[in-house]
């Protein structure tokens, strides 16, 4: 393999960028993008992006990480504060013609010039920094669109497109050099405070390991579009694990006995067959504020484990606790309206709006009581804060009392457990508290908890 040393130490960081956040690439595929970077080469970048890509991911996902990254490690070639600065007017009049052109080369060298132009900000050595928002605010690209529109039409290239088609493709263009402006930036800045560290602290993570409790709307509609998926895996698992638990453990007396005609050495041990039996499943769901992103993901999650339970009961709850069962129904659950669902249906509030969990938890013992028995394993799903409410520990008690395994699942980071209203610490001495911050935590516990 000739790949220079330059160029081996640029892609070993990648993929060491690449497993810090959370990719999975084992030395097989770096070896294979080793090769791919020495058939490729480097003179055609774009190409180069995707032979990585090829070799290194292992879904489509992956790629909002692995995009940023790789730019870092190969970007363009370099411009600095030394060239020339084009002037403000002369750049947005090349950028309209690169935008009705859709020019992407061309526009790839524009943001360079841009960042080198309107990027820059400081004046000591140690303070100097790159910013793609100061460029963009002084560069303005979103009031180019009506130009753009009409050269487009003035050059005969709408008719590609239809009119009211047109706007939207030329937006899009818009996006596409403002991206370039922000992977040209953080290049820069990469220079300055090296690749690794802004690799770590500057591309933001893919879904599964985004806090549930600081995740936006898109993000959760994203981690909503991977339950399916995840539930596959989880099942498989699942399944894996109750064949293996139900040859059972060795039987000492039938195996002793049996080894008798052995001469007393135990040839055959006999195991004591046990009776697969499905287990049921109860959720607790705190549905209230930010808590609820991660409430309804793990509901739609055990929804699509539907098939590896006997039954399942989910009760969602503010400061009242109601069954939300039948709005979870196998195969009609709508992962996007969920929650105003459950808002709209159920009882989850009375004469205040904040969660209480001790009111909710006791309604659940006196109320659903019969949900639970010596087979159920139920999870609590809450950041366990109390709003300065009684925490009702006999009421959670009553309910490890009556099931097999209770479990608490908590969003918030172990460190803030006890703090303000966190009655966290008082129900971690009745049932077994985890901290459960992102997709891939719960992926985990939800794969290691479950009963079989």
């Amino acid at each position: 393999m000739t790949t220079s040393a330059g160029v081996a130490e640029r892609l070993t960081s990648l993929v060491g960028a690449l497993r810090a956040h959370g990719v999975r690439i084992g030395t097989g595929e770096t070896v294979d993008a080793a090769r791919a970077v020495e058939a490729l080469g480097l003179a055609d970048r774009e190409l180069l992006r995707e032979g990585l890509a090829a070799t290194l991911l292992h879904g489509t996902g992956q790629r909002q990480v692995f995009d940023p990254v790789f730019d870092l490690y190969f970007p363009r070639g370099v411009g600095g504060p030394e060239q020339r600065a084009a002037g403000r007017e002369h750049l947005r009049d090349r950028l309209a013609a690169a935008l009705a052109a859709d020019d992407r080369a061309l526009l790839g060298r524009l943001a360079v010039e841009a960042v080198d132009g309107f990027g820059g900000y400081g004046s000591a050595p140690e303070s100097d920094g790159w910013s793609s928002y100061q460029t963009l605010e002084r560069l303005r690209p979103q009031t180019l669109l009506a130009r753009v529109r009409d050269d487009v039409r003035g050059r005969g290239g709408s008719e590609r497109f239809a009119d009211r088609l047109l706007e939207d493709e030329i937006r899009r263009r818009i996006e596409t050099f403002r991206a370039l402006v922000a992977a040209e930036a953080r290049r820069r800045v990469a220079e300055r405070r090296g690749r690794d560290e802004i690799a770590r602290r500057a591309v933001a993570p893919t879904a599964d390991q985004v806090d549930f409790l600081f995740a936006g709307k898109a993000r959760l509609a994203e981690l909503r579009r991977t339950v399916q998926p995840l539930a596959r895996k989880l099942a498989t698992r699942l399944a894996a694990r109750r064949r293996r638990a139900s040859r059972g453990a060795i039987d000492l007396r039938r195996t002793l006995r049996g080894s008798l005609s052995t001469g007393g050495v135990p040839m055959k041990p006999v195991l004591r067959r046990r009776r697969p039996v499905r287990p049921e499943l109860v959720l607790l769901c705190d549905v209230s504020g930010s808590v609820s992103g991660f409430s309804d993901f793990t509901m739609l999650l055990v929804q699509a484990l539907h098939d590896q339970f006997s039954k399942v009961r989910v009760f969602a709850f503010v400061n009242r606790i109601d069954e939300v069962t039948g709005l979870l129904r196998h195969g009609t659950a709508d992962p996007e309206g969920l929650s105003a669902r459950i808002q709209a249906e159920a009882t989850l509030t009375g004469w205040h709006g904040s969660s209480d969990y001790g009111m909710a938890l006791g309604e659940f013992a006196e109320r659903y009581g019969d949900a639970v028995g010596p087979r159920t394993t139920v999870f609590v799903l809450g950041d366990a804060r109390t709003n300065m409410s009684d925490p009702n520990p006999p009421a959670v008690r009553q309910i490890t009392e009556r099931a097999r395994r209770v479990y608490w699942l908590n969003p918030e980071q172990r460190s803030r457990w006890g703090t303000g209203d966190s009655a966290a610490p008082a129900y971690a001495e009745l049932v077994e508290m985890h901290e459960c911050r992102t997709a891939r935590q719960l992926s985990a516990l939800v794969g290691r908890l479950l009963p079989v």
